[in-house]
């Protein structure tokens, strides 16, 4: 253990603790430690998981501070000075100077009333220490406000800045780069399947096509749920009815806020659900996990079009990133997409807790809030930055391997399903399964079983036509 050095010219050992005090009685906090003792109980109390709560919560947090603050002097009810103060000291926290003064765990107590402490004497500090005068965390920076309503809105504020900034960006460049490969290859006639097994033919662009839908439809719901998302409690205090709160003063709260964050959010009509129930966060951890199931579809699609390179499907080669064994010389494997997999796991996993704990609104509190917090961002930065790989490192980069898929295409017996109208079922289904059994082109058994002309064969059975759809009859192209 390192000997603590003495105060020069005195020999004296400086005490690296210094005495708070709060409601409960004195209390020995770190002396360079910005937080007081509410704080400090809390860091002895819940040494749990050793995670602090993630930075877009406590940018939220902050947001939240300067703007009471503001409003608290619009109203007339703090000085300008001191909310001028208040508020430079609370967007200092906002913008992550003062990250490790806000050490309380994850896992405390469920309304996350220590992190708005945290918040309160940290803020305080940054203003006696700027020499601003005395501050007090809760009769000054806490004015108007309750744990039980600044928490709730700091979820939302976090939630709705991390999917405006983060998220929706990523999927929009996931998307366009899905949508430019599949321009590219749209001329591309490949094998379909359903159940894993060979189905009627179709583009890649289809293909593609189809994931970029599943992206917009999942795009469509997260915006809509962001909705609900902007309506924030503050102003609702302790409960919903906004005891020792000026009337004004949540809505001129949310006005301010919605300036400072350059994103607009509106004061909740009904303060009490937002502070009960935090189905909002619970509707936008759904769409979520929707996208995820997108994006594990995808994932998975990538991987087993990639798989081989000689024994699978091999109809793709995504970028070779790393090696992928440390026995097997020359494995590559398709990592991003199971990154991404994995990405979509959790956060499906996410939701389940999410799930659960906004349930435990019980009568006018949801006793859950950091666990909410914490797993709503977690999967919001996770979603990010997996669909910014999967765009940048797997598909940006992925070489379709063109003669592979022509030569799958030809000896696929499903073609035969063209014919049916023609020659009907049973007849194709018999070709079908001679061109299987005998490994050959269905066009080749067709000529010889169908009892139709090559040129009309070739019409019916040309793969490219056949991704158009319609009914096929001899002769005329189809329809």
């Amino acid at each position: 253990m390192a000997k603590r050095s003495a105060i020069p010219g005195t020999g004296a050992v400086p005490d690296p603790f210094r005495t708070e005090r709060d409601s409960m009685g004195a209390l020995r906090v770190p002396a360079a430690a910005l937080w007081g003792a509410q704080t400090q109980r809390a860091v002895q109390n819940f040494r749990i998981s050793g995670q602090p709560m993630p930075r877009g919560f406590l940018r939220a947090l902050g947001l939240i501070k300067a703007a009471a603050a503001q409003a608290n002097a619009n109203l007339g009810l703090m000085s300008k000075t001191r909310a001028a103060a208040i508020r430079r000291a609370a967007l200092a926290v906002a913008g992550g100077d003062h990250d490790d003064q806000f050490p309380v765990d994850i896992y405390q107590t469920g309304s996350g009333t220590s992190t708005n402490m945290n918040a309160n004497e940290v803020i305080a500090a940054l203003v006696m220490r700027g020499g601003r005068g005395r501050i007090h965390p809760n009769d000054d920076v806490n004015l108007g406000q309750s744990s039980n309503d600044v928490i709730p809105s700091a979820i939302r504020v976090a939630a709705l800045l991390a999917t405006t900034e983060e998220l929706l960006p990523a999927l929009r460049q996931l998307r366009t780069t899905i949508d430019r490969r599949a321009r590219e290859a749209r001329k591309l006639v490949k094998t379909g399947r359903t159940h894993l097994m060979d189905a009627m033919p179709l583009t890649f662009a289809q293909e593609l096509g189809a994931w970029s839908s599943q992206l917009e439809s999942a795009r469509m719901r997260i915006e809509d749920s962001l909705k609900r998302l902007r309506r924030l409690p503050i102003g609702g205090t302790a409960i919903g009815t906004g005891i020792n709160a000026d009337p004004r003063f949540g809505k001129r709260v949310v006005q301010t806020l919605s300036v400072m964050a350059g994103v607009r959010f509106v004061s909740a009509d009904d303060k009490f659900e937002g502070i009960a129930a935090q189905d909002d966060a619970v509707e936008l951890s759904g769409q979520l996990s929707a996208l995820a199931v997108a994006l594990m579809k995808i994932a998975n699609d990538l991987r087993w079009m990639n798989s081989g390179p000689l024994a699978g499907l091999g109809e793709i080669e995504l970028p070779a990133l790393q090696p992928g064994s440390s026995i097997m010389p020359g494995k590559v494997n398709p990592v991003i997409p199971e990154a991404v997999a994995m990405v979509c796991a959790q956060v499906m996993g996410h939701h389940t807790t999410i799930t659960i704990a906004g349930q435990s609104g019980n009568f006018q509190l949801n006793v859950m809030l950091p666990l909410i917090a914490a797993d709503l961002l977690g999967s919001i930065g996770l979603l990010a930055n997996a669909m910014r790989a999967l765009a940048d490192d797997a598909i940006a980069g992925m070489v379709f391997r063109a003669d592979r898929i022509a030569d799958a295409l030809a000896r696929n017996p499903i073609l035969v399903t063209a014919l049916n109208p023609v020659i009907g079922y049973e007849k194709a289904a018999a070709i079908a399964k001679k061109a299987y059994r005998e490994r050959r082109p269905v066009f080749d058994v067709a000529l010889e079983d169908s009892g139709l002309e090559a040129a009309e064969l070739r019409k019916l059975l040309d793969p490219a036509a056949l991704t158009d759809g319609g009914v096929r009859t001899g002769g005329s192209g189809g329809g």
